[in-house]
């Protein structure tokens, strides 16, 4: 799908409020309604749009311990990353997971209340699977975290 200036600051308005009212988005936009309606719905038919959220505070929801785990497994087998994949997808506190290249095989994102909770995560991932090394370290402050990705690149 390729993207126009209109369609880009449409994406641009719904990254920041999904809950704006089409009208809003169609005079910031300079369309009427309706055709920014269709363009919204054609972006989200093509996955463009891929889901609507909404995004929780973490210090509100007692989530103000932010670990990233590096991983490194001397099985790089289908079945072990299958394994692995399904005992992620188990841990709710895991909010991301990254298949890496050079020295760390993964890299994971991991929210808890706590060290103690993330103590018990540990636990689980090293009782299920065999790792060849697990390093944690602890986020001490936030300078950046944001979901808005940009969109002015072009798909070529």
């Amino acid at each position: 799908m390729t993207l126009d200036s209109k369609d880009r600051l449409i994406l641009q308005l719904l990254q920041r409020d999904v809950t704006l009212p089409v009208q809003t988005i169609a005079e910031r936009v300079g369309l009427s309604t309706t055709p920014c309606w269709r363009r919204i719905q054609k972006l989200e038919q093509s996955g463009v749009i891929k889901q609507k959220v909404a995004l929780l505070d973490r210090t509100l929801l007692n989530l103000g311990v932010n670990v990233f785990v590096s991983v490194k497994t001397s099985s790089h087998s289908q079945d072990w990353l299958n394994r692995f994949r399904q005992l992620i997808a188990e841990i709710p506190e895991i909010v991301e997971a990254h298949r890496m290249s050079g020295d760390v095989d993964y890299l994971l994102q991991i929210v808890t209340p706590d060290i103690a909770t993330y103590d018990i995560i540990y636990k689980k991932l090293i009782e299920h699977l065999e790792f060849a090394d697990i390093s944690s370290a602890f986020a001490m402050e936030t300078l950046k975290t944001t979901t808005e990705l940009p969109t002015h690149y072009q798909k070529s």
